[in-house]
């Protein structure tokens, strides 16, 4: 999996969902990140399609994680706080915010879900 958002920076998990990572335009390299968790990495994206906005991540087990706008992509390991889903254990495949109150995600048993409050 691999985004970029509309300033050019990419973000990238890796094929087993074990790490990813982030390139801003004017970096020489990709710098790699820990996932912070036990849980593999599913999909990954941008807040808002801006990662001065923050990221999301998606986990087994139908977890998602958000991190705080701004994020220091220098560091090794986010500060990712986990959302108030209930997905019944049902993994979550993808995230999308539709503006800054309104997030839906997707997953599996073609389950969909929203927030008003994101």
């Amino acid at each position: 999996n691999q985004v970029r958002d509309d300033d050019g920076a990419y973000l990238a998990v890796s094929s087993r969902g074990n790490f990813f990572l982030t390139w801003e335009p004017g970096q020489d390299f990709w710098i790699p990140h820990n996932r912070g968790t036990p849980r593999r990495i599913q999909n990954m994206g941008f807040v808002e399609g801006d990662i001065n906005k923050g990221l999301w991540m998606t986990l087994n087990g139908g977890k998602v994680f958000v991190s705080p706008k701004e994020p220091d992509l220098t560091k090794d390991s986010f500060d990712f706080q986990e959302a108030n889903i209930k997905t019944g254990g049902d993994g979550v495949t993808d995230v999308a915010y539709r503006n800054d109150k309104e997030v839906w995600a997707v997953g599996g048993s073609n389950t969909m879900y929203v927030s008003q409050d994101a």
